[in-house]
This record gives structure tokens, C-alpha cells and sequence, in this order.
């Protein structure tokens, strides 16, 4: 059990780089009280927190349905995932996680809390890729430890992430923009390998590599 969370805390945290809100939220709240930034940093969380689980609950079920084999989902997952490292080691925006017009759309908005810092900052394609590949395989009623465990791990990297944004302004001038992008190409090239492995297994197990 422990190995599992830290595996998938290790994923989960790489995916949806808390380190890299840094920088967003203090942009997106340039100019706004306390009160107004702890307000968004802790609706978002939970925001993020409700479509995580909704997908760690129904995303099994929702593959069935569809007549996707967690195999396939895997591979698919993990060429999305080695994307979305790419584009941390070569510090790009990532179109993964949302678009120019989309940035520009949040920046008219009063409350930035469900859009984007929700989704698609921690909540995006790559993060709900992750938690379907390692909740897919976990039945909640066969097997409620793990996905107790699982969802654990999810949690703690949203409450980091919450704490990341409370704390953005002394962080941003700690890290500053150079800082920022050291730590994600870090960071991608540990994830760009998870997803590597990623596909490797899907691979493996649908052909019968063994």
C-alpha cells in the first residue's frame, strides 16, 4: 500500500506540477486582496477535488462502456503523458493544459477558481489520463483499501498545490521565472520516463509479452 501511494503520488504530482501554479496564480491575482486569493486558491482545490474523484469513481465504468480496454487507455495515456513532459523540458506553454485563447479568456474573469486553475491547471487532460490509468484497474468495492490509498495520494498533491498558490507571491520572488522552469524540465524528465514505462506496459500486457 505504501509503495502504491508513493508511486502514484510521484506520478500525480508531476502531472499536475504544483510548482508551475506558482507563477499562474500570481499572475492571474496581480493586484487582488488576501481575502479574494485564499477565496479562489481553496474553491479550485475544491473544484479539482470533485472532478478527480468523479472520474477516479466512474472512469472504469465509463471505459466498459466505451469498449476501451485499460491496456489501450494506457498507451494512449502515456503518449499524452510524454507529451505533456516535453513540453515541461522544453519549458513551452503547454497546449495540453490550456490554450492562448483560453489564458486570455481568464484574465477578464472575477472568479478564476473553476477556470483555469481547476481545469485545466490540476484538473486537465493529463491529470485525468492519470487517474484513470491507475484508478481503472481499482475496484472501490473489491478493493476500497487501495482506492482509499490512491485517493489519498490525489489529495495531498491538491493540498500542496493549495499551498503552492496561498504562498505564490513570496514564492515567485524565491523561484522567480527562471527557478520555475529549472524545476519543471526537472520534473519532465522524470515524468517523460514514467510515461515511456507507461506505454511500454500497455504494450507488453496487450500483446502477451508477458
Amino acid at each position: 500500500m505504501i509503495e502504491s501511494f508513493l508511486k502514484f503520488f510521484v506520478v500525480f504530482f508531476l502531472v499536475v506540477e504544483p510548482i508551475s501554479l506558482v507563477p499562474v496564480f500570481a499572475t492571474l491575482t496581480e493586484g487582488a486582496n488576501a481575502a479574494y486569493r485564499k477565496r479562489m486558491a481553496i474553491k479550485s482545490v475544491i473544484v479539482a477535488g470533485m472532478i478527480i474523484i468523479g472520474f477516479a469513481l466512474s472512469g472504469a465504468a465509463f471505459l466498459d462502456a466505451m469498449g476501451i480496454s485499460i491496456d489501450s487507455f494506457r498507451i494512449f495515456g502515456g503518449l499524452l503523458l510524454f507529451l505533456v513532459a516535453l513540453e515541461m523540458v522544453f519549458a513551452r506553454e503547454s497546449g495540453t493544459r490550456t490554450s492562448t485563447d483560453e489564458q486570455a479568456e481568464s484574465r477578464r474573469r472575477a472568479d478564476i477558481s473553476v477556470f483555469p486553475l481547476a481545469f485545466p491547471f490540476m484538473s486537465g487532460p493529463g491529470a485525468l489520463t492519470t487517474i484513470l490509468l491507475w484508478f481503472g484497474p481499482v475496484s472501490v468495492v473489491d478493493q476500497p483499501t487501495l482506492f482509499v490509498v490512491l485517493l489519498a495520494a490525489a489529495v495531498l498533491v491538491l493540498l500542496i498545490s493549495l499551498v503552492m498558490m496561498l504562498g505564490a507571491a513570496p514564492l515567485i520572488r524565491i523561484l522567480g521565472a527562471t527557478g520555475t522552469n529549472v524545476a519543471n524540465r526537472l520534473l519532465g524528465v522524470v515524468l517523460g520516463a514514467l510515461a515511456v514505462q507507461f506505454i511500454v506496459d500497455g504494450i507488453r500486457t496487450s500483446f502477451g509479452l508477458g
